[in-house]
């Protein structure tokens, strides 16, 4: 039989998973993906991101959230994780993990800083639960430090690495720079072609600061020339520092309250403006829904494409809830997020406490129940809820009309993005439904596109 397939179909009812791992989508990039309703229930995860670094960094990018964090250890701190901590980490993560897959983050800082020897002690500390779950391992950098060797080790042992490169040469030299304040772009470049040239797993986090998102096409299509088949974007939002802020020594403000008005609401010069991320977003979406389908992979499309289909979202920022992603710090302290690493938040200690009783003190707390619980009238009945659930709660700081508190400061610039890729969304899930590659809405876009499809 055929079907014909346009921009201004309806809505399809079908529901299934997508390919939302990166390793799995290299792989099978080129494949039909399979649409099917997920299983009702399904078993939670723990998700525990390490920094056995600390927030010790070799570079002083403007805009970096974690580099303030040295003020809560104190001047005389040794930022390693010891090898008591780490083995302690390792095991109680596997053991505690009821899922199949334990998946390693090694983020900081930078945790390149650490030495190919302190990676090479993981695996091997790894090793004995190989056969008992399935073990991977990412590793967040920024890439000035990488190396043949280093390159060569990350292969061999399969690490996902996410490298930091906000775009071209001027973009990205406008924040990251290094302790001199030089701009790091040589640097980071070479890092790139060290990876592609060793053929080591990686995609490129790009961050979407104030000056940033006004070149959406030569941030897009810079990554693109580049070769850089994954990309994520992650928009930059700080405030600038409140009471308790400052108090700490810190200089900027820390998570929002959700339940009440937050007196601090003015943000670094550096946060990107609402509405220009969403139109950066668009932007760059228009480009790709027309050239590069199955051809680049950006996280941020997926991750809507997922929503729109109907499945739990794969990241935390637009789940209905969250709190079972917590952070170990390099002396052990978990907290109970990367972006809510304070007094007020730290959960226990592993060489101390039980990972899943850490966890489930963090829920306990209502920090991630909250996230869906806490959502102002304003998110209740927009029509991109679904899309959205109120995004990361720590930006969660403006009032609404309702005269409410807890509306995302992005939430111009997500709602306009949301709706304007709906016409795509419907027509990807249209044919992701019939078994064909999502990819085929280039053609769509040019005109009505017929397909013959087998009779069931």
């Amino acid at each position: 039989m055929t079907s014909a397939v346009c921009l201004s179909g309806p809505a399809s009812s079908g529901v299934g998973p997508l390919i939302n791992s990166k390793k799995r989508m290299r792989k099978n990039k080129n494949k039909i993906a399979k649409v099917t309703r997920p299983p009702v229930e399904a078993t939670q995860g723990i998700h525990l991101l390490a920094k056995p670094i600390g927030p010790v960094c070799n570079l002083n990018c403007e805009y970096c959230f974690y580099l303030e964090k040295q003020a809560l250890f104190g001047p005389n701190e040794k930022y390693r994780m010891s090898d008591e901590v780490l083995r302690a980490y390792i095991t109680k993560y596997i053991t505690s993990q009821p899922t199949p897959v334990v998946e390693f983050v090694w983020q900081g800082g930078e945790p390149t800083l650490l030495g190919i020897d302190f990676f090479k002690r993981v695996i091997e500390l790894q090793k004995p639960f190989a056969g008992r779950k399935t073990i991977t391992n990412s590793l967040q950098t920024n890439g000035t430090l990488l190396t043949d060797k280093w390159c060569a080790f990350l292969k061999k042992h399969n690490f996902m690495v996410g490298i930091s490169l906000d775009g071209p040469r001027e973009i990205h030299d406008c924040y990251r720079r290094n302790r001199k304040g030089n701009g790091t772009f040589d640097q980071v470049m070479r890092g790139l072609r060290l990876l592609q040239k060793n053929k080591v797993d990686y995609n490129v986090l790009a961050c979407v600061a104030r000056e940033t998102a006004k070149r959406p096409l030569d941030v897009y299509r810079f990554l693109k020339g580049e070769d850089v088949e994954f990309i994520q974007f992650t928009p930059i939002v700080e405030r600038m520092p409140d009471v308790c802020g400052s108090q700490l020594g810190l200089r900027l403000a820390g998570p929002a309250a959700l339940t009440k008005e937050e007196e601090q609401t003015e943000v670094t010069p550096w946060t990107v403006i609402p509405e220009e991320y969403g139109d950066f977003l668009i932007v760059i979406y228009e480009e790709w829904v027309r050239h590069d389908v199955g051809k680049v992979f950006v996280m941020n499309f997926e991750w809507a494409l997922n929503a729109w289909i109907g499945n739990p979202s794969p990241v935390c920022v637009h789940a209905k809830q969250c709190g079972r992603s917590v952070v170990i710090e390099h002396n052990g302290d978990v907290f109970a997020c990367d972006h809510c690493v304070y007094p007020q938040y730290r959960l226990g200690n592993i060489m101390t406490s039980q990972l899943p009783a850490m966890v489930e003190k963090s829920l306990q707390m209502g920090f991630g129940v909250s996230k869906e619980t806490a959502l102002p009238r304003w998110c209740r009945e927009c029509e991109v809820l679904a899309a959205c659930q109120g995004a990361c709660p720590k930006h969660r700081f403006i009032k609404i009309p309702y005269d409410e508190p807890g509306l995302h400061y992005l939430c111009p610039g997500y709602k306009k993005f949301f709706l304007h890729i709906r016409k795509y969304l419907r027509v990807m899930t249209k044919l992701l439904e019939n078994g064909l590659p999502a990819s085929y809405i280039m053609d769509a876009i040019k005109g009505p596109l017929v397909v013959k499809l087998d009779k069931k």
